[in-house]
């Protein structure tokens, strides 16, 4: 039996979900929601394509790390939706947020919301 109690985090720098939660928290450990390109302003995605919309998807982690206690250096894996062939641009913003690059898994995809 698990002793560890899932902790909802929910943090107003951010868009809300598109599902349940942004992220929970579980003993050391975030789950955090898929995360894209919204400005939390405007509730839109960012103008600019793929590399604008990767600086934003990270600036949302980052503020979701940051209410966890946390930051990009305790990132261990990732997983990358990406409409396009983009992966490339998408690494290339990896590598200014991430100091050592975390394990992580990119599918192509057809169709996401937003």
């Amino acid at each position: 039996v698990c002793a560890c109690v899932p902790r909802v985090l929910r943090i107003s720098k951010i868009p809300g979900a598109v599902g349940p939660r942004q992220a929970v928290l579980v003993d050391r450990a975030i789950y955090i929601s898929g995360q894209v390109g919204i400005d939390p302003s405007s509730g839109q995605l960012v103008p600019g394509g793929v590399v604008q919309e990767a600086k934003q998807a990270l600036k949302n982690i980052g503020e979701i790390r940051k209410a966890a206690g946390c930051d990009y250096t305790d990132v261990v894996k990732t997983t990358v939706l990406l409409a396009h062939n983009d992966f490339s641009a998408v690494n290339a913003i990896y590598k200014q947020y991430f100091k050592s690059t975390p394990t992580g898994t990119t599918y192509g995809v057809a169709a996401l919301p937003k």
